[in-house]
């Protein structure tokens, strides 16, 4: 007669289970990277709005939060170039099945929600965005575009904002520096 013995399910331990579902999530070394984004910065920037505009500079604030320190939720704040107080929200997350950065970008001056997908470079100082949204130059069109977070030191980190042309080259349209506020 041929004796089957069946080995009873073992409970998974709590560490397990927190690694198998994305409801319980541990903050992961990329987590940890966006938390330095944390914290009340200021800012001044200078944005190219066309090759016959003029450069518009602005100036504004920050003011960035955790989300159980696997998100980060910054809201800025600046007067636009026609007179008001304008707003933005972006949202930066680890996805660590992609293995990528992801976020989002709105403000109160535009429709679009911008989607970020994007990579921490090897010094783990710079991390790049990636976008796809409406062209500014091309109405009806969409276009690429990639923002640059960087890190210069912990209290003054610098963004960027590219833009990808028709002869194929990335061309900067905004720079930022943000200083932390003390």
């Amino acid at each position: 007669m041929l004796n089957i013995t069946h080995e009873k399910e073992k409970p998974m331990s709590t560490s397990e289970t927190q690694k198998e579902s994305p409801m319980m999530a541990e903050p992961q070394k990329e987590h940890h990277w966006l938390q330095k984004l944390v914290g009340e910065w200021t800012y001044e920037s200078e944005s190219e709005m066309g090759p016959d505009a003029p450069t518009v500079r602005c100036t504004g604030s920050e003011s960035v939060r955790t989300l159980g320190g696997l998100w980060t939720l910054g809201e800025g704040q600046f007067e636009g170039p026609g007179g008001g107080l304008d707003t933005t929200l972006m949202t930066l997350g680890y996805d660590p099945e992609k293995k990528r950065f992801v976020g989002t970008f709105i403000g109160s001056m535009m429709t679009y929600l911008w989607l970020y997908d994007g990579e921490l470079d090897e010094s783990e100082k710079i991390l790049t965005l990636n976008a796809e949204g409406p062209d500014f130059t091309q109405p009806g069109k969409t276009a690429k575009y990639k923002d640059v977070i960087e890190f210069k030191s912990d209290d003054h980190r610098v963004l960027t904002s590219q833009a990808l042309g028709a002869d194929g080259q990335w061309h900067q349209f905004m720079k930022a520096n943000y200083r932390r506020k003390k």
